[in-house]
Order: C-alpha cells, then sequence, then structure tokens
C-alpha cells in the first residue's frame, strides 16, 4: 500500500499537480459586457425570454435555427446567435465574427420568415472582444 501511495506522490510531482495546470491556462480577463447588459435590462428589450409559445413562432424559431447550423461557413460564434420569434416576426443578437457572417444569418432568416420581418441586432465582434 506504501508503494502505491509513494508512486502517485511521485507523479503528482512530476506532472506539476494542479498548480501548474492553473499557469497554463494563462490570467484570465473579464468581458466587459455592461454596455449590453445595461441595454437588455430596458422593458422594450428583446430577450429569449420573450420567444413566443405559439406554435407558427416555435416552429419559425427552429428552422433558422437549422438553417444556421447547417452552414459549414459559419463559426460556431454565429451559429450560437439567438433567435427570438414573436408573432411572426424574428430579431437575431448576438456576436459574430464578420460582416459576412451576419449578412448571412440574416439572409437565411428571412428565407425562413419572409422579407421584412427580420430585425437583424447581431453584432460584429471587434478584435478585443476575441
Amino acid at each position: 500500500m506504501n508503494r502505491i501511495v509513494w508512486i502517485i506522490a511521485v507523479l503528482f510531482v512530476l506532472t506539476g499537480g494542479p498548480a501548474d495546470a492553473v499557469e497554463k491556462e494563462g490570467p484570465s480577463v473579464a468581458p466587459d459586457n455592461s454596455e449590453i447588459n445595461q441595454r437588455d435590462r430596458g422593458s422594450s428589450a428583446v430577450t429569449p425570454e420573450v420567444q413566443g409559445t405559439d406554435p407558427a413562432d416555435v416552429e419559425t424559431t427552429r428552422k433558422i435555427r437549422k438553417k444556421i447550423t447547417e452552414d459549414d461557413s459559419l463559426s460556431t460564434t454565429a451559429k450560437n446567435v439567438k433567435i427570438i420569434t414573436q408573432e411572426g416576426k424574428v430579431t437575431l443578437r448576438g456576436p459574430v465574427n464578420s460582416p459576412a457572417e451576419k449578412e448571412k444569418i440574416a439572409e437565411k432568416a428571412e428565407q425562413i420568415a419572409g422579407a421584412g420581418k427580420v430585425e437583424n441586432e447581431l453584432e460584429v465582434k471587434s478584435s478585443t472582444m476575441r
């Protein structure tokens, strides 16, 4: 039994233990999304909590999400945007990596919801947000 404990202790020291793992991750910087959070507190803000429960709204959101996630040219960030459908009107929110992604997602949403029914509030990430 002592031999097993000794081997584990040696392996622990050789691998650097948990302190080494923390050092490898590097310093973490908290994102500054204060302005976005403040904007979303307003009573007129369209957030996922206002997603319509009407079956047509749910289906519209599902179809748009499917169309976006099937596009391999879009980044993971773009595939995770918020899609909120309420009374047939779709709002797109969240960060994307480029203006091209922003436009591509809006086009896909319009193909499903119809022209003039999509509010594109997607934000192109700046290099400091990455």
